[in-house]
């Protein structure tokens, strides 16, 4: 398994070579470049997996660089550095594409953790070497994980939303994978080959988030040196992921409302309209209808997102999920760690991850892995490796969400009662000794719910 690539791009030598020393430590193979021109020369000849580039460059700058890759391969993560801590400089490189930003001077431990994260998700050599599926296959069925009936329900309909032209409403805890559904129903629908522009809507500031969504003109606010597109025109004819919707502040959702109402969108400092074609998915982990009742978010906005609805579940809901789950990412983080010795789990070790309810979904199991891919001895990680690897992360009090809830006892037993009968695959038998009850009781319990 071959290291991943680095190309670090500096007309500061020093500093491109004390980069690339760096990455070369945590397992990288690295190239420098002395200025954009070079950079683009030895990428477009020999692509690498991840760019790190300065954003101010004589000739041939940051910007430039990053538009290049893109051209020539729009899935390579790029990384820029800039002295310069302007709004303007730092959101244009995301709008044009960046991964993400860093400003001098940074600790190089900043720059190799966004580096990784910049690899996380990208396909990478591996991949890039693979024989592709066709394209017929779907993106739902390739990248979503897991044989479990609630994954079934989840394909077929994401098959469904993703030729209708409407709205849709991504609902589902922290960490379950919400943009990647967001993704699988755009690359599954009639615009897959426009773009897909993503914003977290919980991330930036206001106004900068009024900028993001909707563009600028010059001078419209301190910093705006020049006109900008927003993300709505950048979608134009593909597809607005809004994720984290409920964070969305009250000012702008009047705003947002009006665009998918009229389909026009006006830049801040405008007076003028533009028409917007673009496909609005959101997502969201918090009930927006508490937050209407609240009068945090506006009614009539949730009932324009609301059209389409999705549920992803979490993954205490499909444990017979979490093997091929963690067989799947444990992969991901092996190709991203190619002197990393392990190979899979103990028995005993994989039946813990099964049995653990993993409150912070897919994202903490991703995470568990990524711990255990550095830190494990040996091949098989071991069960005392595993519980170790939890550090704080450990199993929570299960008291504590019930109590934000103000569920009612009788629908506390309930639930439980169906979840463990959905663990043991509906044995009556196996979940009356789990719930340390007759079998009598559990039918006549079941028999009073009617």
């Amino acid at each position: 398994m071959r290291k991943l690539r680095a190309l670090v791009v500096d007309d500061v030598i020093d500093m491109a070579q004390t980069i690339a020393n760096d990455l070369d430590l945590t397992g990288f193979e690295t190239e420098i470049a002395g200025g954009g021109a070079l950079a683009l020369e030895r990428f477009a000849r020999d692509p690498s997996d991840v760019v790190v580039t300065d954003l101010r460059m004589k000739g041939v700058d940051g910007l430039d660089v990053l538009d290049g890759v893109r051209r020539i391969d729009p899935s390579v993560p790029v990384v820029i550095m800039t002295a310069f801590g302007a709004i303007d400089s730092a959101v244009e490189a995301m709008r044009r594409g960046a991964f993400h930003y860093l400003t001098k001077p940074f600790e190089l431990g900043k720059l190799r953790s966004l580096v990784a994260l910049a690899c996380r998700d990208k396909r990478l050599a591996l991949e890039k070497s693979s024989v592709r599926r066709p394209r017929t296959e779907s993106l739902s069925a390739r990248r979503l994980v897991g044989q479990s009936a609630a994954m079934g329900e989840l394909r077929a309909l994401i098959q469904r939303v993703a030729g209708a032209s409407a709205p849709v409403l991504i609902s589902g805890e922290t960490g379950t994978g919400k943009e990647l559904v967001a993704l699988a129903i755009h690359a599954d629908g009639p615009r897959a080959e426009r773009p897909f522009v993503a914003l977290n809507c919980a991330a930036l500031p206001e106004q900068l988030l009024e900028s993001e969504l909707f563009g600028h003109t010059r001078g419209a606010f301190t910093g705006a040196s020049q006109n900008r597109r927003g993300l709505f025109l950048e979608a134009d004819g593909g597809t607005l992921f809004l994720d984290e919707i409920g964070d969305l502040p009250l000012s702008l959702q009047g705003k947002l409302l009006r665009v998918l109402q009229s389909g026009e969108v006006r830049a801040v400092g405008s007076e003028t309209n533009l028409t917007v074609d673009a496909r609005c998915i959101s997502a969201t982990h918090k009930d927006l209808m508490t937050l209407v009742e609240r009068g945090l978010f506006r009614e009539d906005l949730f009932f324009r997102l609301d059209v389409l609805r999705v549920f992803v579940p979490p993954v205490r809901d499909r444990a017979e999920d979490i093997p091929g789950l963690v067989q799947h990412l444990l992969q991901k983080s092996l190709a991203r760690s190619p002197r990393s010795t392990l190979t899979g789990f103990e028995p005993e070790a994989l039946d813990f991850l099964g049995d653990y309810s993993w409150p912070g979904n897919v994202r903490q199991i991703e995470n568990l892995i990524e711990r255990l891919v550095v830190t494990a001895a040996g091949p098989l990680a071991r069960l005392a490796e595993v519980k170790h690897a939890f550090g704080a992360a450990r199993e929570p009090d299960p008291i504590g969400p019930l109590l934000q809830r103000n569920f009612t006892l009788q629908a506390v037993e309930e639930r439980y009662i169906d979840g463990v009968l959905h663990k043991v695959g509906g044995s009556k038998a196996k979940a009356a000794e789990i719930l340390g009850i007759d079998i009598s009781t559990l039918y006549r319990k079941e028999k009073q719910r009617g």
